[in-house]
């Protein structure tokens, strides 16, 4: 079966619908449309707008009201003081339109909304506010706009500049080693020695660091038991592959074919939602499987720039009780599906699973990698996840309940959208656990330029996740004391830690260059530094210990990954995470899509809207 969804159509220019200035604070316009189980979008009836506002009503404060336009759109004057406000009741009447299907006299409708609001009154205000409607309409992702976004938080301050990565690395070499050193001598020559209170800093953040790697190994060791099965039978179940098809042209149709094998006691639904900027060959061969096996739903989606938009344009085609969202190139291992529902069945909400990199054999990167993951998945999710109260869904190899994804939806707007959607699904009460024996293979870069890429689309994405939701760790909300502490080491601490950890060096030289050389006799000093060290080294003791065999016995890899770990690649990542840092802060805001095989190479630039 193939999809492609439309939006529906709109009157190219509509009458104002207030004549006169409004007293009211707030004015916001939901689009609707139908949202067809084909994956379509039509235009609404007049009777499913009228449904729709009588729901609308029921969210209403005294003295506000709703009306229905010309075009079938929701018209609301709020008395919401402020654009947040706003935003956050826009949200929630949005998600209770989308819960369920509103009744009208043809039958059960079920919607599709795009809300838009401003703060100011006026001939253009309601326009403006259902342009910013329809855009959250194309996107799906039921976000109120005007929203602001992290990125866009920092673009007002800075446009792009187009500053060289290489002259970025150059700059936060420089904040990391010389200005820290050129700061210490300056205060000195000053008369004022801040060296102490310096490496009095310097040994707390560090053996706070290792203090949390040694907790995540050891609760990593515990392993949470796997719930027994329920006594229902198992529901319908939907896998969910979100592709930008040109990037993976060469691997799909073995994607696709392995998702098409797994076994599973109920219906299992395979849906592919991709977008391509062209026709590929590749179309014809998907179609042909489509039509031999009618699991398979091919889901074109016209307008995406983004995995977010592939994913949140599947929704209403989606048939299980609970959805896999995978990456185009994950194999999962057979009963992964069967697994995940025990754990569904038992109250999680979303679950985590163990991603697994399959072509370690490539280079020396994807080796890393291999490795790295296994210290990821087998030990610091589920480690962090016992320590802290809360997962975290990794973009892939991740099963939701279908009702709180379809609340939860993926913004188009953040780099990396899995986490935000995590943090808000968090944020919002939902359970979110991490069963490493959940296995899925995937493929890592091979080149040092596709990990650099890679790394910092993940660095500057945890950024822009921690610009917009670091104020949880504080606001009133769902979390208890233990899910704000980390949620704070989440978001806040994994973004300075990187500048504190290489303190040490510059440090290190305003000693020789004070003293003439190092006479470190502190013992809480060499105390500290052999506690520290010692954490990384044990870190992947265990993870090698809990890795999946194939990983496990490549002895080899371990040793190499444990001397690169130690003294190249995790200051490599802080590097990564500095500059990144940097690249959001003039604005530089895209991705280049990392190629999957040698042979497909074509990367492609896209701007994080």
């Amino acid at each position: 079966m193939t999809l492609t969804p439309v939006m529906p159509a709109r009157p190219k220019a509509l009458p104002q619908h207030i004549a006169s200035p409004s007293p009211f604070h707030t004015l916001g316009v939901i689009t609707l449309a139908e949202a067809h189980p084909a994956g379509l979008l039509r235009p609404v009836s007049r009777a499913a707008s009228a449904a729709a506002a009588a729901i609308v009503r029921f969210w209403l404060e005294p003295g506000e009201d709703v009306s229905i336009d010309v075009g079938g759109d929701l018209v609301l004057h709020l008395q919401s003081p402020s654009r947040p406000e706003a935003r956050r009741r826009l949200l929630e009447i949005s998600r209770d339109l989308v819960s369920e299907a509103v009744r009208t006299p043809d039958g059960p409708v079920q919607l599709e909304v795009g809300a838009g609001v401003v703060l100011r009154r006026g001939r253009g205000a309601e326009n403006a506010a259902r342009r910013h409607a329809l855009t959250t309409l194309e996107h799906r992702d039921l976000i109120p706009r005007p929203d602001l976004p992290a990125g866009r938080i920092l673009r007002r301050l800075r446009t792009p500049s187009g500053v060289a990565t290489g002259a970025q690395v150059v700059v936060a070499l420089l904040l990391t080693f010389l200005v820290p050193f050129a700061a210490l001598v300056g205060a000195y020559e000053a008369g004022h020695d801040a060296s102490r209170v310096v490496y009095l800093a310097l040994v707390t953040i560090l053996g706070v660091m290792a203090v949390m790697q040694w907790g995540e190994a050891i609760h990593a060791m515990a392993a949470s038991r796997l719930p027994d099965a329920p006594s229902v039978a198992a529901p319908p179940a939907s896998a969910l592959i979100a592709a930008y098809l040109p990037n993976e042209a060469a691997t799909i149709m073995e994607t696709v074919e392995v998702f098409l094998g797994l076994e599973y006691s109920a219906p299992l639904q395979v849906v592919l939602a991709y977008n391509t900027p062209r026709p590929l060959p590749v179309e014809a061969e998907l179609a042909a499987l489509a039509q031999r096996d009618p699991r398979l739903v091919l889901l074109k989606v016209p307008g995406s720039t983004s995995k977010a938009q592939n994913i949140n344009a599947a929704l209403p085609t989606l048939t299980g009780e609970f959805v896999g969202i995978f990456d185009a190139d994950h194999h999962p291992a057979t009963g992964v599906f069967e697994r995940a529902w025990r754990w569904i069945a038992s109250g999680a909400d979303v679950v985590q699973g163990h991603c697994v990199i399959r072509n370690g054999d490539d280079s020396l990167v994807a080796q890393t990698v291999a490795t790295e993951f296994e210290q990821i998945y087998a030990l610091s999710h589920p480690g962090r996840q016992r320590v802290h109260g809360f997962g975290v869904f990794g973009g892939s190899n991740g099963f939701w309940r279908a009702e709180v994804l379809r609340a939860t939806r993926f913004r188009t707007d953040f780099l990396t959208e899995d986490i935000e959607a995590s943090i808000r699904a968090v944020r919002d009460g939902r359970r979110i656990v991490n069963d490493p024996g959940l296995l899925s293979r995937e493929l890592a870069p091979t080149t040092v330029s596709a990990l650099w890429r890679q790394r910092m689309r993940w660095a500057q994405g945890w950024l822009q996740v921690a610009v917009r939701h670091a104020h949880g760790v504080v606001q009133p909300g769902a979390l208890g004391i233990r899910q704000r502490i980390g949620l704070g080491i989440l978001l806040l601490w994994r973004e300075v830690f990187p500048w504190f950890s290489s303190l040490m060096w510059p440090l290190l030289a305003f000693f020789v260059w004070r003293d003439g050389g190092l006479a470190m006799g502190a013992s809480i000093w060499w105390l500290t530094t052999a506690y520290t060290l010692a954490s990384g080294p044990a870190q992947i003791l265990v993870a090698r210990h809990l890795a999946v065999p194939e990983i496990r016995r490549r002895t080899a890899w371990w040793w190499s990954y444990g001397l690169l770990g130690e003294i190249l690649y995790t200051e490599a990542k802080n590097l990564v995470s500095r500059v990144a840092q940097l690249k959001q802060l003039v604005g530089e805001h895209h991705w280049v899509v990392t190629p999957r095989t040698a042979q497909v190479q074509a990367s492609v630039a896209e701007v994080a809207r």
